[in-house]
């Protein structure tokens, strides 16, 4: 089977019922890349009305795994970190970008950056993936 960065995402996504939950939509996908969109829902807030840190996270965590997936080889996260720099609230456009810093051979570590409608930072990402021996989208090992 075909493992093109296109291939990788159109796999992942018909699997992944969380991140169509979220209302992820992939602007541009790329190898080491990954920009992404959604809407923040009522039903993603908090007690507070502003919206989950869960939702921000999950969202992000989205992209870095697109992102660091788009090589071909199955990759998960080892380790992952967020600040928050603002509140977002319902309706809002989320615009997520993951960048990756560095592809070696067991490990990738990535950037993302969760951006509002005026382009103001809400959230930082960080990321590192490991890459294990499998291809994402059939059962052979990597070459």
């Amino acid at each position: 089977m075909d493992n093109t960065p296109q291939q990788v995402l159109n796999t992942m996504l018909d699997k992944d019922r969380f991140s169509e939950w979220l209302g992820i939509i992939v602007d541009e996908y790329k190898e080491g890349y990954c920009r992404l969109h959604f809407v923040i829902r009522q039903e993603m807030l908090n007690g507070f009305g502003i919206a989950h840190g869960g939702i921000l996270f999950s969202a992000a965590d989205s992209a870095f795994a697109f992102a660091c997936n788009s090589h071909g080889r199955l990759s998960v996260a080892l380790d992952v970190s967020i600040s928050f720099v603002r509140t977002a609230t319902a309706d809002e456009v989320m615009t997520v970008e993951a960048r990756e810093i560095h592809n070696g051979n067991r490990t990738g570590f990535y950037d993302i950056t969760v951006v509002n409608e005026r382009q103001e930072v809400v959230a930082l990402f960080k990321g590192t993936a490991y890459r294990t021996g499998k291809m994402v989208c059939d059962d052979s090992p990597a070459t």
